[in-house]
Formats: C-alpha cells, structure tokens, sequence
C-alpha cells in the first residue's frame, strides 16, 4: 500500500494526476510536463518533495559516523552546511546518494531517496558505532522544492534578508517563510537556482499555499515528477535506480570527486580504491541524433556489438532535442563517439556528448 505525503489531499484538489513512485502516491504533473519544466528554466516552480526521508545522527561520535557510512569527507563543515555523499556496500555498490546537514557538532541531518529511507535506515543502524544515535525522522518533515530563476525573489517577499542563504549548499536552520518555520536550504534537483525548505509535516500543506499565492504574478506554478525528471536528466544529474544502483559504483557514474579516498577507513573504501584503479565501464551523456527517443534499458550499439545500456532518457524540452545517459565501456566515452540504441527493435543513432547538458547563466 502505497503512502501519502501530507499534500496528497492538496494535490488532488487542485487536479493533479496522481501516480505511484517511491512508495508514495505523488503527482506526476498538473498543466503538463513541458509546461512545468520551461516555467522552472524561464521562472519558477513548486515541487512537493515530502516522501524524501530524514535521518538524524546524533551525539559526540556523530561526525565520525558519518565518515564512517558515507564516500565524502564531512570535516571541516561549519554549522549551516551542506554536503553531497554515497553510502556504498563493501564492495563498493552504491546503496544511495543522500544529502547531508551539519546542524552542530553532535547532530547531523540526512535527507535520503523516497524509496532507500528503510533500507538506509537499517544500514546506518546497523553500522552505528560509539556515541551515536540513528533516528528515522521522516513522518516528521515536510518538504517542499522552490526552484527557478525567480525562487529568490519570491522567497525574499516571505523571509527576512538574513534567513536566505547566499551560498549553494548552505542552509538556515531555523528561518521563517511568513510565519511558518523552516530549514531554509539552498540546494536543488533541477539544474536551477532554488531552495529546499524543510518544515514540520502538520505545516508544509500551508507552506504550499503560501507560497503557491506569493509568487503567482512571477509565473510561479505547481509542478510534478514528470517535469522533475526531465529537468535533473537536462542537468545530467544521476537518479537512484537509474544511474545509481547497488551494481554501480561512484567512478562508473563519474561521481569520483565525492570519494575522498585520503580520509581514514570508510564502508567500501578498499573496493574504492580498486575500482578507480581498473575502470572498465562509465556514465556519459548521448544526444540523439537519428529520430526516437531512448528510455531506460534500450541497448546501446556500436557496429553488431551490444557495448551498454541507457540509464535514462527523454526529450527535454528547454534544450529542444532528445537525451540520454548511459553506460558504456571506457574506450567509448569521447565526444564524438557515433553509436546506435535498439528504440523497440529499431537502431536509433546517436553520439557522446559532453554533459550536462543544460547550464544555467550564473
């Protein structure tokens, strides 16, 4: 039985079409995905992101933990900080990628994939050692993504100057959206400027509202998974499940920069080190330049040799063409590279290109 974010009831109302992922019912869109993705490239949408899960680690051995359980180095972080990490198995399969929120020296926040939070949950747990507690806090939050050229100034209409983050992957961790508190993050899964904001479940249906009211005369709009997909996969950032899983690790998924190898032990390390070393298959953006659109799966060819697969792929809309990420062996990986994808028994060509694709202006 799938649940229901404390939106759900809102998402209906306002006529949303309604589909299962991660374990939730969630709506996959409300005026459509193109019209969702291009209000987020040209001004604003609001996503509601409340199945994502929460874990807390608290107590004095708190930050040892987390370098324990994840590929990045989190020394170092000032309070208000964000950071981007994978907890991989021992043999070095990646089991999530997750953000993590320093909130002090003995607490940290983990925000998890929708679909991972008991899997994760039960990892940590079983790996926590020392002073150090492990708490599934995620009926508790609610989560709402404003995200667009425009999320800041509608979020400044709503919070005071001091309370928004200026720095991408920072936070405020107890900041005010009109009266309603919030961790206030500056992070994002879209490939845009935005923000994260984090409040308790009994809140967010308000939180919803309030700013759905603030930024209407900017374009702002509501927006689904539909549109969340094609706008990371036009960014070229990984999603869990397609190019992240158990049988892939960071190097394979050109997330190398979030092992820091030179830290002491962590889970997976050794295999890590094995892995960089004798890479044989890697992630690479496709553009597509016969006619079809690749999905999830399709084979990729070169000549009569099946050399990979597609991770996942679409026509985005913003860029005006149709993508696709992939694995294939490392002496394919160069721009350039001329392939074809099997599109339902039929070949499709299509070559490398550089990603992401899309880049915001700064």
């Amino acid at each position: 039985m799938e649940l229901k974010t404390p939106l759900y009831d809102t998402h209906v109302e306002m006529g949303a079409k309604i589909v299962p992922f991660g374990g939730f019912l969630m709506p996959v869109q409300y005026s459509g995905v193109i019209a969702e993705h291009m209000a987020v490239r040209t001004a604003c949408g609001l996503f509601d992101v409340s199945h994502m899960g929460e874990v807390t680690l608290k107590g004095a051995d708190a930050l040892k933990n987390v370098n324990n359980l994840l590929t990045n180095d989190f020394n170092g972080m000032y309070d208000g900080q964000a950071r981007y990490g994978m907890m991989c198995l021992e043999n070095g399969g990646i089991i999530d990628d997750l953000i993590v929120y320093k909130m002090n020296d003995e607490e940290y926040l983990l925000v998890v994939n929708a679909s991972n939070t008991e899997k994760d949950f039960k990892w940590i747990a079983e790996h926590v050692t020392g002073n150090c507690v492990a708490e599934n806090v995620s009926a508790a939050w609610g989560q709402v993504a404003l995200q667009g050229p425009k999320a800041e100034e509608i979020l400044r209409r709503l919070t005071p100057a001091e309370q928004i983050p200026e720095k991408n992957y920072s936070f405020v961790a107890d900041g005010k959206v009109g009266d309603i508190t919030c961790i206030v993050s500056r992070t994002g899964y879209t490939g845009e400027d935005g923000f994260e904001l984090y409040c308790a479940a009994e809140d967010v249906v308000a939180l919803w509202k309030l700013l759905l009211k603030e930024g209407e005369a900017d374009g702002l709009i509501p927006c689904g998974l539909g549109a969340r997909d094609t706008l990371r996969l036009e960014a070229a950032m990984p999603l869990y499940g397609h190019e992240l899983t158990e049988d892939i690790n960071p190097y394979q998924a050109v997330l190398g920069i979030f092992c820091k190898l030179d830290k002491e032990d962590f889970i997976g390390k050794a295999a890590l080190v094995e892995a960089k070393a004798n890479l044989k298959m890697r992630r690479v953006g496709l553009k597509i330049t016969g006619r079809g659109i690749a999905r999830e799966h399709c084979d990729v060819y070169v000549g009569d040799e099946k050399i990979g697969f597609v991770s996942s792929g679409t026509h985005c809309p913003y860029i005006g063409g149709a993508i696709a990420m992939a694995y294939v062996p490392v002496e394919y990986k160069e721009p350039g590279t001329v392939v074809e994808i099997d599109v339902r028994g039929r070949r499709v060509a299509a070559e490398v290109i550089k990603t992401p694709f899309y880049k915001r202006a700064n």
